[in-house]
């Protein structure tokens, strides 16, 4: 029998430490950083265009996880693979949909509106959600996976951080602009030391699953993205609105269900499909918002840059 060696069981090591301690260090900075962003208003300016909040809400939280647990009984994913997948669904909108928004022109007071919503509701619905697709999937051979009581880690990991960000911004707001910046730079370095940490010690693991879940992952984007746009479109809801809905329900938190995933539930498996689904999304949001961006918005930009540029003599 070959015994591991020590550059294995080293880099073992490393990867357990970056999963158990590094993943929700991340997590921790990111929510809290987007917490420094936001105020009460953000969540009182819902009552301004509720019907754009309301379609948006219904599609992630109702319209979605139907559609994805209609694709894992489609593709016939594994029963962990599954779970992993619902768990990615019931995820709420990242913070990266704040940017794709302004990139191509979307309603942003509307992105953080949802994104503060969601980060609240998120943790109630993430362990239902959960919950049910583990008693329906058995991923565990009859042992009780996310119990009940583990809703109280989600809370911690979601939304305390979220509101000592609210807190500082409250108290020292010139502080919580200075800051707004670097906490951004350090939770993106940070995150992709962690997940390229994860990702270097489960290597073996990711590879055997990567061509199962690539098709699902890039399927699944697709119509969150296409959802987020048309349902809005259709309802009446505003063009810039619909942009902005689009990303936030086909950008899914997906550095959340990893850590939910590897830390509360303790099952790097269940985290595969929210790998493969962060790193392939980046691309698929990229590529969707060039389709849909305002081009009328962008030409009225383009005429006034245009007329505030002087003559040349």
């Amino acid at each position: 029998m070959s015994l591991p060696s020590p550059g294995s069981g080293t880099m073992c090591l490393m990867g357990s430490a970056l999963t158990t301690i590094g993943l929700p260090v991340a997590l921790g900075i990111i929510m809290f950083g987007l917490g420094l962003s936001l105020t009460l208003r953000d969540f009182a300016r819902v009552a301004k265009q509720p019907k754009a909040v309301i379609v948006a809400l219904l599609c992630q939280l109702v319209l979605l996880p139907a559609i994805c647990f209609g694709l894992v009984l489609l593709f016939q994913l594994p029963p962990v693979l599954a779970v992993g997948m619902m768990m990615l669904a019931a995820s709420p909108g990242g913070t990266t949909a704040n940017l794709y928004s302004h990139l191509f022109r979307g309603d942003i007071a509307l992105n953080i509106s949802l994104t503060a919503i969601n980060s609240v509701i998120a943790v109630i619905t993430l362990p239902i959600i959960t919950n049910l697709a583990i008693a329906y999937f058995d991923p565990f051979d009859g042992e009780l996976g996310m119990q009940w009581a583990k809703a109280a880690e989600v809370f911690a990991i979601v939304l305390l951080p979220v509101a000592l960000g609210m807190v500082v911004r409250r108290v020292w707001p010139a502080f919580a602009d200075r800051m707004d910046k670097p906490v951004r730079i350090v939770s993106v370095i940070v995150l992709i030391v962690v997940i390229a940490g994860s990702v270097a010690s489960n290597w073996e693991l990711l590879i055997e699953n990567v061509a199962s879940l690539a098709l699902i992952t890039v399927l699944f984007c697709l119509v969150s993205l296409a959802i987020g746009y048309a349902v809005p479109l259709l309802l009446k809801v505003g063009k810039r609105q619909a942009i902005a809905s689009s990303f936030e329900i086909g950008i899914h938190n997906a550095t959340l269900a990893i850590v939910i995933a590897q830390t509360v539930l303790g099952s790097v498996e269940l985290s595969l499909p929210a790998a493969v689904y962060g790193v392939l999304m980046f691309f698929i949001a990229f590529g969707f918002g060039f389709l849909i961006r305002d081009r009328s918005t962008a030409a009225s930009d383009a005429r006034r840059e245009d007329a505030a540029t002087p003559a040349p003599s």
